[in-house]
């Protein structure tokens, strides 16, 4: 290679590395449509989502953060983002194999109608048959036929987004993970936390017993603790409900932290006093005394039954 090229490799190489690069946080807006008829498939834009007659209700629709390289994208978007800046603009088609795979007809099945729920048994009704998910197409008699393929399947897609920022900051890339996860992103915060922990304590004893158990000491040490603030619909999101160590553990990996804690808020106040307040008819403080006026007991005549009740035993 001649000077000349190597220099001009090398200014490659610099201007390669001076945008955005494999595990950077980048905050994105995109679009996602099908190629041949333009159908919006996922979008942060809730105008081009109510345009697409998409159903925005209960959907945060924003921004989102991923991390380049981390497969959050498809992986022709992860290349387009590297070398990029912040405010670049970029279209990416997205070819049907690489997206949600080539339509395979094989994935179009028979299937016995008994197992299906009778409540599923229409077409378009979205089903599960031995742990594979399909759309069920048509039903008759007692067979039904079920759609095995990705409803994308089949589909090239393009893929059009900006980028609008890098994102530095632990607590919004702690979010911006949670968010992308949940669709909702929850209030979040870090914080180095100071807690006693037990350590064994190493023994000067070069004959040291195997059976014996080893000395331990209690220490405090600093730990990099996230804290969620946990919403009603965070705590009954399915994701979050079965996946919840997995993905706290990809968040501490990620941002570098030793410990996720989860707290959840629950307010208090006369509106919580659903047991009592209700079996009391709302009755509470001095409306207590009235209540109890209002119940039919004389006191002369419970205190003979209680008598009677000690001079029988």
């Amino acid at each position: 290679m001649s000077d000349e090229q190597q220099a001009e490799a090398e200014q490659v190489d610099e201007e390669v590395e001076s945008g955005i690069q494999d595990g950077d946080f980048v905050r994105l807006a995109y679009t996602v449509r099908t190629v041949e008829d333009g159908d919006v498939v996922d979008t942060t834009s809730k105008e081009i989502a109510e345009e697409a007659e998409i159903d925005v209700e209960g959907y945060e629709f924003e921004p989102r953060v991923i991390i380049v390289g981390a497969g959050h994208v498809f992986p022709a978007v992860d290349d387009a983002l590297i070398g990029s800046e912040v405010g670049d603009e970029g279209e990416v088609e997205i070819p049907a194999a690489e997206a949600f795979g080539e339509y395979d007809e094989d994935d179009v099945r028979t299937v016995s109608a008994n197992k299906i729920d009778e409540d599923d048994r229409y077409p378009g009704a979205q089903i599960t048959i031995d742990g594979d998910q399909g759309r069920l197409e048509t039903i008759i008699g007692g067979r039904a036929r079920v759609n095995f393929n990705h409803p994308l399947a089949g589909k090239d897609l393009e893929y059009e987004y900006e980028v609008l920022d890098v994102v530095d900051d632990r607590e919004e890339q702690a979010s911006g993970l949670l968010g992308m996860y949940l669709q909702q992103a929850p209030e979040v915060w870090v914080e180095t936390d100071e807690v006693e922990e037990e350590q064994v304590v190493e023994s000067d004893d070069d004959e040291e017993d195997e059976d014996e158990e080893p000395e331990t000491e209690l220490v405090t040490v600093e730990k990099e603790t996230l804290y969620i603030e946990a919403t009603p619909q965070m705590t009954m999101n399915q994701q979050w409900l079965f996946s919840k160590q997995q993905i706290a553990q990809d968040v501490m990996q990620r941002l570098d932290l030793d410990r996720v804690i989860v707290q959840e808020t629950i307010e208090g106040g006369m509106g919580g006093m659903g047991g009592l307040g209700g079996m009391m008819g709302g009755a509470g403080g001095a409306d207590i005394e009235e209540a109890i006026e209002d119940v039919d007991i004389d006191a002369d005549e419970l205190a003979a039954e209680l008598d009677a009740d000690e001079d029988e035993e």
